[in-house]
């Protein structure tokens, strides 16, 4: 069995920890411009460290993405929305991800639509997600996924 070096410990800590000051200021409501700099930059930063530990799965790199494109989207810089969801998006069919994963790839593909207003295929994507996040089999993932497809910003796309 190999022995798991504090290099690798470090990188698994610190995956977890830039997600989680990414989800802090993606629901902080008043963000300065730093702070929307410091979201894309922890964003990445948690897919690279989350790459070099010893814990990675490819699921990993494709909450990753997710989290990117998220991040990008509440933004409004579409272009970089798009590519982080198209990459999430090819991960999910290249490892058959299903059930929550699937949800979030459609709904990651329908916001960064919706930020380059693009309202036919926000729909589409849209729709393909509420169907999915209907699908997922655990109580507590339906629930967290139901809360993030309602939160905006959706650009009016949806109307």
């Amino acid at each position: 069995m190999t022995q798991i070096t504090e290099y690798q410990k470090m990188h698994h800590y610190m995956g977890i920890e830039m997600n989680m000051q990414t989800w802090g200021l993606l629901e902080k409501k008043d963000r300065s411009e730093q702070g929307d700099i410091r979201m894309v930059m922890f964003a990445k930063a948690s897919l690279f460290h989350w790459k070099l530990s010893p814990k990675f799965h490819p699921v990993n790199e494709q909450r990753g993405e997710w989290l990117i494109s998220r991040v990008y989207s509440v933004l409004g810089k579409d272009e970089e929305a798009l590519i982080h969801a198209e990459k999430t998006m090819k991960l999910t069919e290249m490892f058959d991800f299903k059930d929550f994963d699937l949800a979030y790839a459609y709904e990651c593909l329908a916001r960064a639509h919706a930020a380059s207003g693009n309202k036919k295929e926000s729909k589409n994507w849209y729709k393909k997600a509420k169907h999915a996040g209907e699908l997922i089999s655990g109580k507590k993932d339906k629930e967290i996924f139901e809360g993030d497809i309602k939160a905006e910003p959706w650009f009016d796309c949806l109307n």
